[in-house]
């Protein structure tokens, strides 16, 4: 009999690539704050106490960009100083007469899925990998018994035939601890109340031995570079677009939400046990080229997502509410299955 297995990673939100993704969103974020018809495209590289910003904005908003990254890099748990570079600059007209129309802000194939298997409506993977993850960041702000805890980690979940075969935790730690204490208590604080029983289960935590230097002094980080990470965990199709750092306009992400929003309902509604939902647009062009759906048995739901939800990019931002800063959240631990995000309120279909 074949064995199905796959792995899933998640990473903290002091990765060097999650605290890029969580500048830019912060920066879209106040964009929309001031301005919500922003246009936002943010990116952001961060190696050995550098810093770099740059992207293109039309907006009637004032911002200081520097500021609010220096800030959020401290509220994530760095106190090393940065050198920060901008170089900002105006979105090119060519692409915004085709925006300004109602139309796609760039080409592209987004993907949204869901399944019943979890309450989040997600692979059971990409949850337990997202809860490894943030319970780090848990443990590093609101246990004392682990402040020996740095902001930079990473997990991963391997899963057989349905049942979880090996968790990996690599976690950022001060010098004044041994591996076998990081390790005793990461599985009795972290893994072993997320899990429970874990015989059977093969356990590594920090299996280099050492991870002391971490974020950007161990290693450079850029904007987009944890798409897998963002969406389900390389499990489902990827277009390939990046959503940090960009307005609602663009659909990469937009349409991603959508697809997300329309698939989990059709689960939550009854319709499937899982569905995966595709689009594909033309820059400046409004209906997608292809709008298509199906179920776990390969069953064609392209009628009904075409008949429930409506994906006309401006129809999107209208239908979630899309223009408010609401994007820094998502920048960490994944951008489905929370609470409080558009696209996961279950309606009546």
């Amino acid at each position: 009999m074949r064995k199905i297995i796959y792995t899933v990673e998640s990473v903290t939100s002091g990765h060097p690539d999650k605290v890029c993704d969580q500048i830019s969103d912060a920066i879209l974020d106040v964009y929309l704050a001031q301005d919500k018809f922003s246009r936002v495209a943010m990116e952001t590289f961060g190696s050995h106490n550098l810093l770099v910003i740059g992207g293109e904005v039309t907006s009637q908003a004032k911002i200081n960009s520097e500021e609010i990254a220096s800030n959020l890099y401290k509220k994530i748990g760095y106190d090393d100083s940065l050198k920060i570079i901008t170089n900002i600059i105006q979105q090119s007209p060519d692409i915004a007469q085709g925006v300004d129309n109602g139309g796609a802000g760039d080409q592209g194939i987004m993907y949204g899925y869901a399944t019943n298997a979890t309450p989040e409506y997600l692979p059971k993977a990409v949850v337990f990998a997202h809860k490894l993850t943030s319970g780090l960041e848990d443990l590093r702000r609101n246990n004392p018994d682990f402040f020996w805890l740095g902001p930079d980690g990473k997990a991963q979940v391997t899963i057989e035939d349905g049942g979880i075969k090996t968790v990996l935790v690599s976690c950022q730690h001060s010098d004044s601890i041994k591996i076998s204490e990081i390790r005793a208590l990461i599985i009795e604080k972290l893994i072993k109340p997320l899990i429970g029983d874990l015989s059977g289960i093969k356990i590594l935590v920090n299996p280099t031995g050492k991870f002391v230097i971490g974020g950007f002094t161990a290693d450079t980080g850029l904007t987009g570079r944890k798409i897998m990470v963002d969406s389900y965990g390389g499990l489902i199709l990827h277009g390939g677009g990046a959503w940090s750092g960009k307005d609602p306009t663009k659909v990469d992400r937009s349409a991603a939400y959508m697809a997300r929003f329309a698939a989990k309902n059709i689960v939550a509604n009854g319709f499937a046990k899982e569905c995966l939902a595709s689009v594909a647009y033309a820059i400046g062009k409004e209906k997608p080229l292809m709008l298509c759906a199906q179920d776990e048995n390969k069953r064609d739901l392209s009628d009904l997502i075409s008949e429930k939800f409506d994906f006309r990019p401006l129809a999107i931002i209208e239908r979630l509410d899309l223009r408010r800063p609401i994007y820094l959240p998502t920048a960490s631990y994944g951008h489905f299955g929370k609470e409080g995000l558009p696209w996961e309120d279950v309606i009546e279909l």
